[in-house]
C-alpha cells in the first residue's frame, strides 16, 4: 500500500512540474508574439507594394 502512495506522489509531482513548464513556455511564446507583432506594426509604413 505504501508503494502505491509513493508512486502517486511521484506522478502528482511530475504532473505539477510539467504543468508549470507548459505555463512558462506559453507565456514566453505569447510575449514573443506580441513583440513581433508590435515590430510589424511599427514597420508597416516602410512596406511598398
Amino acid at each position: 500500500m505504501e508503494k502505491t502512495y509513493k508512486l502517486m506522489k511521484t506522478s502528482g509531482g511530475a504532473g505539477i512540474a510539467i504543468g508549470i513548464i507548459m505555463i512558462v513556455v506559453g507565456v514566453t511564446t505569447g510575449i514573443i508574439s506580441i513583440i513581433n507583432g508590435a515590430r510589424l506594426l511599427i514597420g508597416k509604413n516602410n512596406i511598398e507594394f
